[in-house]
């Protein structure tokens, strides 16, 4: 995020003594992403963050392709996904390119308290449908709670703890660029700008916790290039006095999203939420619906030419839509229009509001299916756009 923050205990000077009570030092560690170029942060360590035991072989983590072409709009009932276990042995992913991955989790178990996830490839978003708990970086402890989009970016050592007995729904999106807030809400100094839909007072970052110092075997499940490699290490990665800079996770509520509305209905761009070169993240949120005399609140049909448009249901009663469930995923994909259900259009008039909740991911680049999505989806869903019949409008 392109704001400052400082925590814990730093030296005046970057790239200098930082003596600890001892006498002996601590341990700088530049944290960023791009090269020497993008955001970065320098962390403190108690010790060298490099002490390296053992590297075990890898094992493969990347998603097993159910369909490649297509062109077939699809619902993918992401509830009925089998997923338990730890975060990342709980994730199941639905779709992905090369640009990204989109999956969901159900987990029901911590990450053991020893045993540390690392993303080399990707930033990450996880998005938490249902649940509580916390998210333990080395830049200290973020809590989530339903609504709360966490970004994690690649690099950052972390660890999940869902809350005992809170039953856990994610939807974890995997970015191969960094995730960013959109470039039209910042000016040229990175602040975001009064028409934004969130400003940073709404972002929450780590709460840096008290140094680990323990000795001992402390793995860490590191993906690259699509395989997980286990390396561990002789120091607790959560040894961190202190942090300042650009770079780091953080958490933002979908419920903080102020939704941007006008006269006549208002395209998705409005929506947007994140965006990387590759995919923009929006947020559909409770808000007025247009008010020209003459509105029609609901979508008109548009083309995907250009891009494939998932949407993930989260809460309330999607009105451009029929037969759609809490957890449910579609893919329209691009090349082929799609709008509203038949009715919709129609039946949207007159109305004044909608207490709807989704997640969309727009990718500029077609999306294949993996077979766990193929297992789960509705094979009807395609022609669920049949049966229109014309209504007079009074």
């Amino acid at each position: 995020m392109p704001f400052y923050q400082k925590k814990g205990q730093l030296p005046h000077k970057r790239h200098t003594q930082f003596a600890k009570p001892d006498g002996t030092l601590h341990h700088e560690q530049l944290f960023g992403t791009i090269g020497f170029d993008g955001m970065s942060s320098l962390l403190y360590h108690l010790h060298p963050p490099t002490m390296v035991t053992s590297v075990e072989a890898p094992r493969n983590a990347r998603p097993i392709e159910g369909v490649k072409e297509h062109i077939t709009s699809r619902r993918v009932q992401g509830f009925n996904v089998p997923s338990s276990g730890a975060a990342l042995a709980s994730r199941v992913p639905l779709m992905f390119n090369a640009d990204c991955v989109i999956a969901v989790a159900r987990p029901d178990a911590p990450d053991p308290q020893a045993r540390f996830y690392k993303n080399a490839d990707s930033d990450e978003v996880v998005f938490i449908h249902d649940g509580t708990g916390t998210l333990h970086t080395m830049f200290g402890d973020l809590a989530y709670k339903p609504g709360d989009y966490l970004v994690v970016p690649r690099g950052v050592i972390h660890r999940w703890s869902p809350e005992k007995g809170s039953d856990q729904r994610w939807l974890v999106i995997e970015s191969a660029q960094p995730i960013v807030t959109p470039k039209r809400y910042r000016n040229h100094f990175g602040q975001l700008l009064e028409h934004s839909p969130y400003c940073e007072r709404d972002f929450r970052s780590p709460e840096l916790q008290e140094p680990v110092n323990q000795t001992g075997a402390f793995p860490i499940d590191i993906r690259k290039e699509g395989m997980i490699h286990t390396v561990t290490y002789e120091r607790h990665p959560f040894d961190v006095v202190g942090w300042d800079g650009y770079h780091f996770p953080y958490a933002f509520s979908i419920h903080d999203f102020e939704p941007i509305t006008g006269r006549v209905h208002q395209p998705p761009p409005v929506h947007q939420t994140f965006e990387t070169n590759a995919f923009v993240i929006c947020s559909f949120c409770p808000r007025l619906y247009d008010y020209h005399p003459k509105s029609i609140p609901a979508p008109y049909n548009h083309s995907n030419i250009d891009s494939d448009e998932v949407l993930y249901y989260v809460e309330g009663n999607f009105m451009s839509r029929k037969g759609i469930s809490r957890g449910d995923l579609t893919l329209h994909p691009g090349g082929i229009p799609h709008g509203p259900h038949p009715g919709t259009y129609e039946g949207s008039i007159g109305k004044t509001e909608t207490a709807e909740l989704a997640v969309m991911v727009d990718t500029f680049r077609p999306l294949r299916l993996t077979q766990q999505a193929i297992d789960i989806e509705d094979t009807g869903y395609h022609t669920s756009w049949l049966g229109y019949t014309p209504q007079k409008i009074d």
